[in-house]
């Protein structure tokens, strides 16, 4: 801010200097009244901003950016019904521990918990968010290093996770002095005594199955190391997918199916790294019935998750860190390959045939576009997906019907993975899901971001519906009429094909250009 010829910074360029320092690139946000200065924060700073839509698509355009860099988004909000939109991707980053930091205003720091009925006002705006993730509040400048520095730690620590910085609305114009340079989290060493007990239980193995979970996502290298020297298949949660691409130990397939259960149920020792054992991975139909996992060795970065299940031998620490450790393990030769190969084809056989259809259309994804990377929504292929895909690299297939289950994730995140990665992203959302958060097309377009929106178009809530009738219950309300596409598309100035549910047609629609465009494929 300049006063006269005195150039004072205020806490929000400030704190835009913090995010900057810390290697933030890019934000996603709507500007407002209550974050002015974070605006002028960003006038020259290098840091670009994203204008989305909708609060909720600035989460999940952040959601989907820190998936493909590793790094941690970054949402500008405003006080009060900003942030609150903003909750459901909160849920969903913490569901699937994405780093995201969200940063709002607050109001003037007398007005708060007194109900006088100001602009945005809540009665307690940090406690809604508390239940979600760590907040904290800049009540003056002297707090904001250390608001800064509390949240890199609460997002990448240890588990990573969203948090939420808030500065009042007349905290955010005060001069602030330059800050501190950042005091970011040290890196720790995985316990050698727990390394060592992981490796004596490992070292008789015979018949070993390794599950690896979205902890393990940056962790292939060791993973594949640990995998050839145990000779053990290794089944890829849906976080995990394109983990060992290709390789003959790989099973890209759900645990919940009862192929790989039988798999894991026949290990004679058994090593999940990275993976909370959580339901929508381990149990998606709950049924119950999974194999005795309390002989496991259970490498987590989170104490809270390995406390959580039985385990012979518990590693706390990073995957990779974990598994690097563990990569020397002496070689052995046992029927990995042969157990793996078996596998896959008794999970892929197992699905619906309309599952098994739907599966073939993600390969012929792939096979037009390799170097893609899938970003779903919650819809009818990428719940077939989670349960079988073969994704060509680590990172390449991500969504929200998994932990939190959000809609209106795919086409935001999708934009959001496009400006992190550089790469083609393919958004794969439903007819219905994608009235939950249209409007990011348009941000796709300002953005010239390369996305290809994959509408499935079964005219409503298909998923929905299928599961009320198995259920025997009456069908209700899952019949929403959809936009009518192709104007839509031109209204988003937009290229548009229209193909049936084929692998051929969704291949060759796939591979006839770049994004930003969309392809509706007709159920």
């Amino acid at each position: 801010m300049t006063t006269g010829t005195t150039t004072t910074t205020t806490v929000g360029q400030a704190l835009v200097a913090g995010l900057q320092a810390r290697g933030v690139r890019v934000v996603f946000g709507i500007p407002g009244v209550h974050t002015i200065e974070l605006y002028r924060g960003l006038a020259g700073s290098g840091v670009r901003h994203v204008t989305v839509r909708h609060e909720q698509g600035a989460g999940f355009a952040a959601d989907g950016f820190a998936r493909v860099t590793g790094q941690p988004g970054v949402a500008f909000v405003i006080t009060g019904p900003g942030l609150t939109n903003a909750l459901t991707a909160i849920g969903q980053a913490r569901a699937d521990s994405v780093p995201m930091l969200v940063v709002s205003g607050v109001n003037r720091v007398a007005s708060l918990g007194r109900g006088l009925g100001d602009l945005h006002e809540m009665p307690d705006q940090a406690a809604v968010v508390r239940a979600l993730c760590p907040t904290f509040r800049v009540s003056g400048p002297g707090d904001l290093a250390a608001a800064l520095d509390g949240a890199w730690a609460a997002m990448t620590g240890a588990r990573p996770g969203p948090a939420h910085i808030e500065v009042p609305l007349d905290v955010m114009p005060l001069p602030c002095p330059a800050l501190p340079a950042p005091v970011m989290p040290p890196a720790t060493p995985p316990d050698a005594a727990a390394v060592a007990a992981a490796r004596a239980v490992l070292d008789g193995a015979r018949r070993a199955v390794i599950v690896a979970g979205g902890g393990a996502v940056r962790a292939g290298a060791a993973l594949q190391a640990v995998a050839e020297a145990l000779d053990a298949p290794v089944v890829l949660t849906a976080n995990a997918r394109g983990l060992m691409a290709g390789h003959p130990l790989a099973v890209p397939a759900s645990p919940s199916l009862d192929a790989v259960r039988g798999l894991i149920g026949g290990a004679d020792r058994l090593l999940v790294a990275g993976s909370e054992i959580g339901q929508t991975d381990w149990d998606m139909y709950v049924t119950g019935g999974l194999p005795d996992l309390s002989g496991m060795v259970r490498i987590d970065i989170c104490p809270l998750q390995l406390a959580r299940h039985p385990a012979a031998v518990t590693v706390w620490g990073d995957a990779a860190a974990v598994l690097a450790a563990l990569a020397d393990l002496a070689p052995r030769r046992s029927d990995g390959a042969s157990r793996a190969q078996a596998a896959r084809a008794a999970a892929l056989a197992a699905l619906s045939p309309a599952m098994q259809a739907q599966v073939a259309v993600l390969q012929a994804i792939v096979a037009a576009a390799p170097d893609a990377v899938i970003v779903g929504d919650s819809t009818q292929p990428v719940y077939a997906g989670n349960l079988y895909h073969e994704a060509p690299f680590s990172g390449a297939w991500f969504n929200a019907a998994t932990g939190f289950g959000a809609l209106g994730y795919g086409a935001p995140a999708a934009v959001g993975a496009a400006i992190g990665s550089g790469r083609r992203i393919i958004c794969l959302v439903g007819d219905g899901g994608l009235q939950f958060s249209p409007g990011e097309l348009r941000t796709a377009v300002d953005e010239g971001a390369d996305v290809t929106f994959v509408v499935w178009n079964n005219a409503g809530f298909g998923e929905i519906a299928d599961a009320m009738a198995g259920a025997g219950a009456p069908v209700i309300g899952c019949d929403p009429s959809p936009l009518r596409l192709e104007p839509f598309a031109a209204a988003c100035d937009m290229p548009f094909l229209s193909v049936a549910a084929t692998p051929a047609g969704v291949g060759a629609a796939i591979a006839a250009g770049p994004g930003p465009r969309m392809v509706e494929v007709r159920i």
